[in-house]
């Protein structure tokens, strides 16, 4: 009302019990709302997000150009996962042509990744940031005029080409619009090409998977994305993790025998983490005091 005098809030979708939505959906809770302007102005909507979250809504997402996607936590649930991951069955495609679920990964797999440029190329996973195949969390889901489906987190970042520059840019997820292009693996020639996003929606799902890999980027359910998130700088989050990659290369130049003694955390797989990898703790909690909120996800 102090925004906009004479504008009303619109509520357009809150409970529901005629399952109308997704089967995770928490709409059946009541702890879901999509809303609008009552003029239905869509240049407000930018606002009214930042609004909703001023309000103290847990999570808010402009995932239609029609209405914003506002939920609570429950009181039971756990705080809100603000990193950057994947859902363990999407998959990634491996160097030997065979697609694997991420929850199914391990390290020293090679993976369809992108250069800095767009192009294909394969690249070793060297860690998990993240892997929790018991939490339920929060995705956005962006669908493609090809049929490619891909479901993130919020927070991650993703490639979208900008046909006007003819660049590639990283957009977290939850602000990437309709009409906006993503690069999608062509199955024919194995490039990744521009597809145009048809639809930007929510849902929620058991698990989140982060694999990294030594390029940063991986093509995950066909399109390409980035290994991070929560800041919106490919580059800068790739610098900060050159530790870990120049940890991985020593690791993989020692004898097996010194391996076994040197690192206990390097395992052929990811099966024994359980949460959040160590380092990547530590960006995160550092991250608050070095980076301005501007360069930050909210």
């Amino acid at each position: 009302m102090n925004e906009w005098p004479g504008i009303r809030l619109l509520v357009t979708e809150s409970w529901d019990e005629d399952y109308h939505h997704g089967q995770e959906s928490l709409h059946y809770e009541g702890r879901a709302v999509t809303i609008a302007t009552s003029d239905r102005d869509q240049s407000k909507y930018g606002m009214l997000a930042r609004l909703a979250v001023e309000a103290g809504f847990d999570w808010v997402s402009y995932v239609s150009r029609r209405h914003i996607y506002c939920s609570v936590k429950s009181d039971s649930s756990i705080s809100s996962h603000v990193h950057g991951c994947f859902t363990p069955e999407s998959t990634a495609l491996l160097e030997s042509g065979v697609r694997k679920p991420l929850g199914e990964l391990s390290i020293g797999d090679r993976v369809l990744s992108m250069t800095a440029n767009g192009q294909a190329v394969y690249s070793e996973v060297i860690l998990f940031m993240d892997r929790n195949l018991e939490q339920m969390q929060n995705f956005v889901q962006l669908h493609t005029d090809g049929g490619a489906v891909l479901t993130v987190t919020p927070a991650h970042l993703i490639s979208v080409w900008q046909p006007e520059s003819q660049k590639l840019t990283f957009v977290f997820a939850d602000r990437i619009e309709e009409k906006n292009q993503v690069l999608v693996r062509d199955s024919e020639t194995g490039e990744l090409r521009p597809q145009r996003v048809i639809k930007v929606g929510s849902v929620r799902s058991k698990g989140v998977v982060a694999p990294l890999t030594r390029e940063g980027t991986i093509v995950v359910n066909s399109v390409a994305a980035s290994c991070y998130a929560v800041i919106n700088s490919q580059s800068l989050a790739h610098w900060g993790l050159a530790p870990m990659r120049l940890l991985s290369t020593l690791e993989a130049w020692l004898p097996a025998k010194e391996q076994l003694h040197s690192s206990p955390k390097v395992v052929s797989s990811a099966e024994q983490q359980n949460g959040i990898h160590w380092y990547a703790n530590a960006l995160y909690k550092v991250k608050d005091y070095v980076l301005p909120q501007s360069w930050r996800h909210d």
